[in-house]
């Protein structure tokens, strides 16, 4: 009896990434080769702009991939950056279920991007 009374009172602390970590993410964006540099993020969220890098930016997050296309003069670059699927999600589907990890899949919160994210412009 008293497993079940303690597996009930730690249901609730399995909640779905969207209440732990949210829908959103800070990433950064970096043009190593070129600095100073105009980038435009988009996913299936929304689309995000840092200027100048290396910057951050708060992005939606989204099991789409990330598009950076950073330019600086006539030097222009585009690269992807992949989503990847946070390791709490799948402890969400244990405690919240399939209805949390739907929540999560919709908003995007059970998805995660790179903490940092490199695009190759070089400006010469």
């Amino acid at each position: 009896m008293k497993k079940l009374i303690l597996i009930a009172a730690l249901m609730p602390l399995g909640a779905c990434a969207s209440i732990v970590s949210g829908d959103q993410q800070i990433v950064s964006v970096e043009t190593p080769e070129c600095e100073a540099a105009k980038c435009k993020l988009t996913n299936g969220q929304g689309t995000y702009y840092v200027s100048p890098t290396p910057g951050t930016v708060t992005v939606n997050r989204s099991a789409s991939t990330m598009i950076l296309e950073c330019s600086k003069g006539a030097a222009k670059e585009n690269s992807t950056v992949e989503s990847g699927t946070k390791a709490m999600s799948f402890g969400n589907i244990i405690f919240g279920g399939i209805i949390g990890a739907g929540v999560d899949m919709s908003t995007g919160a059970a998805y995660l991007y790179p903490d940092v994210m490199v695009n190759p412009l070089e400006c010469k």
